[in-house]
């Protein structure tokens, strides 16, 4: 099995704009290295989809099968990640 690189973006953060845990907009993580950088209770709830993107996997609901998008559990300001999965380098 092929494991990709993943690019894990904050695209939004609803209702007040604030993250608890200090998130911004913009943020942009890599699994590989950044994941303990990531709150601890969002990067809970984005492993399955981690998983999934990173073994090769699609999201049936997602326009793109490259990535999928996902709210963290904070349910007063809730952080939405973009997970990507990043082109080969062959493919590049």
């Amino acid at each position: 099995m092929t494991w990709h690189d993943l690019i894990i973006e904050i695209v939004d953060i609803q209702r007040t704009g604030d993250c608890n845990f200090g998130h911004k907009v913009g943020d942009v993580f890599k699994t590989s290295e950044d994941q303990r950088k990531i709150c601890s209770a969002a990067y809970h709830a984005l492993y399955p989809y981690i998983v999934a993107i990173q073994s090769g996997g699609s999201l049936p609901w997602e326009d793109d099968p490259d990535s999928v998008t996902i709210c963290c559990p904070d349910y007063k300001n809730p952080v939405v990640f973009k997970i990507s999965r990043k082109p080969s380098e062959s493919n590049e």
